[in-house]
């Protein structure tokens, strides 16, 4: 996940102190989180090949989808849209209220995405991403 994350530049960039940290066993102090991942089964035996993936955690009803990645050769095939809604489904079921992202400024792909899933934008985060700095577009779903 973190290869795939290094190779999009629009991506949220964690540390993997930070993946270790959504994917360890819950605690007293864990918050809920969920990941969808799409992965090629290779032939041969080998490890299967992660080409997008999704992370989101919630607080009370509300989640917030952390990080949406598709490498570049799966793009534009529905991937992303096929992970948010898996997303909205998972959080519907667990009598979410609201999904909450925040999405780079200049991205108006994700942008068109979010927009055609239902996702308004609210608001605007000045200087939110680092390397290159950018503002940040809140969007919001309520379900």
């Amino acid at each position: 996940m973190m290869a795939l994350e290094r190779q999009n530049s629009t991506a949220a960039h964690w540390s993997q102190q930070q993946y270790e940290r959504f994917f360890a066993p819950a605690g007293p102090s864990a918050t809920e989180g969920i990941a969808f991942v799409a992965e090629v089964e290779p032939e041969g035996g080998r490890s299967p090949s992660v080409f997008a993936f999704l992370v989101a955690h919630r607080i009370d009803t509300e989640w917030e989808l952390q990080n949406l990645v598709v490498s570049v050769g799966s793009r534009r095939k529905g991937v992303a849209t096929r992970l948010v809604q898996e997303m909205i489904a998972a959080v519907r079921a667990q009598q979410g209220t609201v999904i909450l992202l925040e999405v780079r400024q200049s991205n108006q792909a994700a942008r068109d995405l979010y927009r055609e899933l239902g996702f308004e934008e609210t608001g605007l985060r000045k200087s939110y991403y680092s390397n290159p700095s950018e503002n940040a577009i809140i969007c919001r779903l309520t379900l």
